[in-house]
């Protein structure tokens, strides 16, 4: 396996922000989203073995601030399956909370039921949008998320949009709305790095009655916005 880094910290977003994590950022995605705040996964990275992986999720859970959940993210992790889908399974064994952060262009078929999917859907602003593989609706359920990520009124009214036609509140437990944040932001930890304004945003929700929570990256208001490994 390919990682770019491996690190304990709080869930930045999603329903699960704010909760102390394991990161496991694997290196390589195949998507060039213009908004993208990790484009240091593109290339490079460390090779380590699954059992290596392992040693290293059980010594970050075991260390102070003891925690037992642990997400894959990146890059994009469904692009090493192959070796992440037996990890996971010996992760599970041992009693860890596992969660996976995809684009949404990789099969999902092949994840554990166990594992919580929060699964991206490309807007327009990305440079990205028709990448969804649509038959990815039919494997999500009430325990994943589907996320949105918007940088203007257009993405937010395909946002709206596909979520009404595919009917998300349906399929799965929740629907973040997340503004876009800028490719080259301040030091200072403020919504003015947003690229669009949130309160914007939650104006836009609540007159169309959206049934999606507002889902900011909480971990670049706690820290600097390019520090890594946080």
């Amino acid at each position: 396996m390919f990682l770019i880094e491996t690190y304990k910290s709080v869930q930045g977003e999603s329903s699960f922000a704010g909760l102390p994590c394991i990161f496991v950022r694997l290196a390589g995605c195949n998507l060039r989203c213009s908004w993208c705040d990790s484009e240091y996964t593109f290339t490079g990275g460390y090779k380590q073995s699954p059992d290596e992986v392992l040693a290293t999720v059980e010594a970050l859970a075991s260390s102070p601030g003891t925690t037992r959940l642990v997400e894959f993210t990146g890059g994009e992790p469904l692009l090493q399956a192959r070796e992440l889908v037996p990890l996971r399974e010996r992760l599970l064994a041992r009693g860890y909370e596992l969660r996976i952060a995809t684009s949404g262009e990789r099969p999902l078929g092949a994840q554990p039921p166990a594992v919580h999917k929060i699964v991206d859907v490309k807007c327009p602003g990305s440079g990205e949008c028709g990448r969804f593989r649509l038959e990815n609706l039919d494997c999500l359920s009430v325990r994943d998320e589907v996320k949105f990520v918007i940088s203007d009124r257009a993405d937010y009214q395909f946002a709206r949009d596909f979520v009404e036609e595919h009917a998300l509140p349906e399929r799965a437990g929740h629907i973040l709305f997340s503004p876009a944040f800028l490719k080259t932001p301040s030091p200072e930890r403020s919504t003015a790095n947003c690229a669009l304004d949130p309160r914007l945003l939650v104006e836009w929700m609540l007159a169309d009655g959206v049934p999606a929570r507002l889902s900011l990256q909480i971990h670049k208001y706690i820290w600097e916005p390019q520090k890594k490994g946080v």
